[in-house]
């Protein structure tokens, strides 16, 4: 329920639409305005509350008083009884990243050895010659889309390097990494929803057939699987399962995460050249260089979704049990009263704190790697083309439901 105040003031779909054009090529006025209305305020055409402000979703990140599970959702269709799931509603109705805050806490410390300096930096070797080989094929051309040509094929590289997956299962496995995303998706139809669910039982049955395999046959190498079959066998209280869905998370993670992450980056630095040399200087540089690339792109536009467990007072607004309520970091991210001069890019801009991959028990684990590769592909892209530039000013495109991206991303190699 509504307080008086926020009943009495207009709609605030009139103020804030983010799949509208005006907030593809400028979204700071709208975010304002939304952030402007209150700490919690109910979105209409989501049909959810959302959470504006940056200490509060702090605060929840923390505290983890909302639910992460999909089905505490009140539009989530019946929780799956135990004895009928398939694969992917194992995976995700048992899901570790999904499950009581106490047991995902303990995976997280007992897998915290799968991402370990060693690991991370062997899957980046792994990684980077798959980069390289991508602006290879490009040959001397004069001009190409980066989206079509690099972008798209990252994730799925970055994805089945680092998890370890033999090159005779990428045909088979391709899809899921393409679709895991909208396995979950509120917004999209029941049949589009089942068919991802699909693919993903598919992926699953594939990841066994892969475990089994480096159970009998160890490669030696430091991959996410390895490390995760290593802590398997020291701990009783991790298994397989667990495996399966962490693998799911960074899929789930990684994928459009990433695509989105590697046009922004490009586009970002193209139309900021002062920029590149600053930005590229280090990894560690370029990891808080794309904290700022991400700010400055303002291309978010939903945010983290949690479920209300019971009917419960939030940030003095009544929220009913099953309601969505979407936290929204991005929204500051174009606010003067949060950062100088915020249309502007600034790679060596300081964030205190970093939250672009979360905050406390939900920072993401994988935030070291995405980085890393996001890194390795910007170094190689000015590498090859230092006087790169774009050819024109990208398309924005609007149907994407989470994030503003290009419809295609022209660049000039200047050879």
């Amino acid at each position: 329920m509504l307080n008086t105040e926020q009943a009495e003031q207009a709609p605030i779909e009139t103020l804030f639409n983010p799949n509208s054009m005006e907030y593809a090529l400028d979204p700071g006025p709208q975010c304002k305005a939304l952030s402007e209305r209150g700490r919690l305020v109910w979105y209409a055409p989501w049909m959810c509350w959302i959470m504006t402000r940056m200490p509060d979703i702090m605060e929840c990140w923390k505290h983890e008083y909302l639910s992460s599970d999909f089905y505490d959702w009140e539009f989530a269709p019946p929780r799956p009884k135990e004895e009928d799931w398939n694969n992917f509603e194992r995976a995700l109705v048992g899901h570790s990243l999904l499950d009581d805050p106490h047991h995902h806490r303990l995976i997280r410390k007992i897998t915290s050895p799968a991402f370990s300096r060693n690991v991370v930096d062997n899957i980046n070797r792994r990684i980077e010659p798959d980069i390289i080989r991508l602006f290879q094929e490009l040959g001397d051309v004069e001009e190409f889309d980066y989206i079509e040509e690099i972008a798209k094929h990252i994730p799925f590289i970055s994805i089945t390097r680092m998890v370890g997956i033999p090159e005779k299962y990428w045909p088979q496995i391709k899809q899921t990494v393409l679709t895991f995303t909208e396995t979950w998706n509120p917004t999209i139809s029941d049949e589009r929803r089942a068919k991802a669910q699909e693919d993903s039982n598919r992926a699953i049955d594939i990841l066994f057939e892969v475990i089994n395999e480096r159970r009998q046959s160890p490669n030696g190498e430091e991959d996410f699987l390895s490390a995760l079959l290593k802590v398997e066998a020291e701990n009783d209280n991790f298994d397989e399962w667990d495996i399966i869905t962490l693998i799911l998370a960074l899929i789930g993670a990684g994928a459009d995460t990433t695509l989105m992450a590697q046009q922004w980056s490009a586009y970002a630095l193209l139309k900021n050249p002062d920029q590149i040399p600053l930005a590229l200087e280090s990894p560690e540089a370029f990891s808080n260089a794309f904290s700022e690339i991400m700010r400055w792109s303002g291309h978010s536009k939903m945010g983290f979704a949690r479920y209300a467990p019971a009917d419960m007072e939030v940030l003095g607004q009544q929220v009913k049990k099953g309601q969505m309520v979407l936290m929204m970091p991005h929204l500051k991210d174009h606010d003067p009263e949060h950062f100088d001069n915020p249309y502007t890019l600034d790679v060596r801009r300081k964030f205190d704190p970093d939250v672009l991959f979360g905050y406390g028990p939900r920072y993401c684990v994988g935030a070291a790697l995405a980085k890393h590769q996001l890194y390795l592909s910007m170094g190689e892209f000015f590498k090859r083309f230092p006087n790169a530039s774009l050819a024109e000013e990208p398309e924005r495109n609007l149907e994407d439901h989470n994030a503003i991206s290009f419809k295609s991303l022209r660049v000039k190699t200047g050879l």
